[in-house]
């Protein structure tokens, strides 16, 4: 009998990486040099959807393309240095690769400064995805065979759920546990991750 490869799909704002500083630098930046007035503490309390709808849940179109675009062009200039590994990252990234599997990424943030925030702390991961929310996540999960997902908002519980991978839910970003009932499990940290892992293939 054969069994498929172990493919572990994390999130990253907010799941492997603490960006809300990087976030919240960036685009105050960018609200400063386009005079645009943006409210973004409650920008940084919605954190989860693709750029261009987070701003766009304050901002007309015209405006939210503009911020949109120059966010992207000063990101790794503002971000970047911002963001902060969160605890058990590399510890949970290492875990998979002893029990021989792939662990990948897949976000909603764009795929260049994804790739830049892993490469920045040369986190060990095979795969990239960007661009990739709700239905996004289901299909870059089904594509890639991963089997277990872990991300920080209800969303990427419903989208695991949609691709038959087992949902973890961690609470490192803004939602606490009462936001997870449909989890298969819920951590506080991905500091329990190896331990879960070690658990679920025993």
């Amino acid at each position: 009998m054969t069994t498929s490869p172990l493919v572990v799909g994390f999130d990253l704002d907010q799941t492997l990486y603490h960006t809300e500083p990087a976030i919240g630098a960036t685009l105050r930046a960018v609200a400063a040099e386009l005079g645009i007035t943006f409210d973004v503490d409650r920008a940084l309390t919605e954190l989860g959807p693709p750029l261009d709808q987070l701003v766009g849940m304050q901002l007309d179109p015209d405006n939210t393309n503009a911020v949109v675009q120059r966010y992207r062009e000063i990101y790794h200039i503002h971000g970047l240095p911002a963001a902060q590994l969160l605890p058990g990252a590399r510890e949970s990234l290492a875990a998979v690769r002893a029990a021989g599997g792939t662990s990948i990424v897949i976000t909603g943030k764009n795929s260049r400064d994804a790739t830049r925030h892993i490469e920045h702390n040369s986190l060990d991961v095979q795969h990239v995805i960007g661009w990739a929310w709700a239905q996004g996540k289901t299909d870059a999960m089904l594509e890639h065979g991963a089997s277990i997902y872990i991300g920080d908002h209800p969303a990427d519980i419903a989208a695991a759920r949609a691709a038959n991978a087992i949902a973890l839910a961690v609470t490192t970003g803004t939602h606490g546990p009462d936001s997870f009932a449909d989890a298969d499990a819920i951590l506080t940290s991905l500091t329990e991750f190896p331990d879960w892992l070690k658990t679920h293939l025993a």
